[in-house]
C-alpha cells in the first residue's frame, strides 16, 4: 500500500478530515476531531493506528512490520511499516479497526450523524 492508496481508503470513511497540524511530513487523519492514524511521509512509509491494547500486544507478536507507536501512547498506538510486504487488505482491517475504535468512544449524537451521513465509496 502506498501513501496515496491509504489516504483514499481514510478518506472514504464517513466524516474523516485530513490535516497537517505537526508538521509537513505527518498526515494526520481524523474522526470527528479525533485522531485515529498518522502517516509519515517523509522516509520509510509507516502509519500509527489507534489499536486496543491486547490487541495491539498480539499484533506485534505476530508481525515485525508492527512496532509500539513511534511519538505516540505505546499501549494504544502502533506504527505499521508499510514498505513491507504486509497484505492491503490486513492494513486497511487495522485502519478500519482504528476508525472504529475512535469512533465507539464518540457521543451517541455524534456517533449516530457519521452513522447516517451519506458518502461515496
Amino acid at each position: 500500500m502506498n501513501a496515496e492508496q491509504l489516504r483514499q481508503y481514510c478518506l472514504n470513511k464517513p466524516a474523516v478530515t485530513e490535516s497537517f497540524p505537526f508538521d509537513e511530513d505527518t498526515l494526520v487523519f481524523k474522526v470527528a476531531g479525533k485522531i485515529f492514524a498518522l502517516v509519515n511521509l517523509k522516509g520509510d512509509l509507516r502509519v500509527n493506528l489507534k489499536c486496543d491494547p491486547e490487541k495491539a500486544v498480539t499484533l506485534r507478536e505476530h508481525y515485525p512490520e508492527v512496532q509500539p507507536g513511534y511519538h505516540m501512547n505505546k499501549r494504544h498506538w502502533n506504527t505499521v511499516f508499510l514498505e513491507s510486504l504486509l497484505d492491503d487488505d490486513l492494513v486497511k482491517t487495522w485502519i478500519d479497526d482504528a476508525y472504529g475504535l475512535v469512533v465507539a468512544g464518540l457521543p451517541k449524537n455524534i456517533r449516530q450523524k457519521i452513522e447516517n451521513e451519506p458518502f461515496d465509496i
